[in-house]
């Protein structure tokens, strides 16, 4: 779905930003160890936007969540910058758009393992 989006905004770069589950919370084995931190959750920069670029307060991003982020350079680099708006797990996607790197805040490479798995369903509180 992240690439898919990369390509959908060339040549308009993506931020949005992501949130994980832990691995012990989906309704199957993932086969991690249950503390890991899974991203599943995206929240799209639209949500909420009429007041986040008035007063400055993201309503996109439930509060206390939103610890990662995924970014693309249509142009390269395939590296973070200055310019990024920086997290504690970035995502970067560069053209061809065929592969996801995961930087720390530091820009320093993690590995990244993709799963196929669904998380668990979510409610809003009554």
């Amino acid at each position: 779905m992240l690439l898919e989006r990369a390509v959908d905004a060339e040549p308009s770069r993506v931020n949005v930003v992501l949130d994980a589950t832990p691995a012990g919370n989906f309704e199957t084995d993932i086969g991690v160890d249950p503390a890991t931190p899974v991203l599943s959750h995206v929240y799209l920069p639209a949500a909420g936007r009429a007041v986040s670029d008035v007063f400055g307060v993201d309503l996109g991003t439930p509060a206390g969540r939103g610890r990662a982020r995924f970014l693309t350079h249509p142009q390269g680099p395939a590296e973070l910058t200055r310019r990024d708006d920086l997290a504690g797990v970035v995502l970067l996607a560069v053209p061809p758009w065929e592969e996801l790197l995961a930087f720390d805040r530091r820009s320093r490479r993690l590995s990244l393992r993709v799963v196929d798995a669904e998380p668990p369903a979510e409610s809003v509180p009554e």
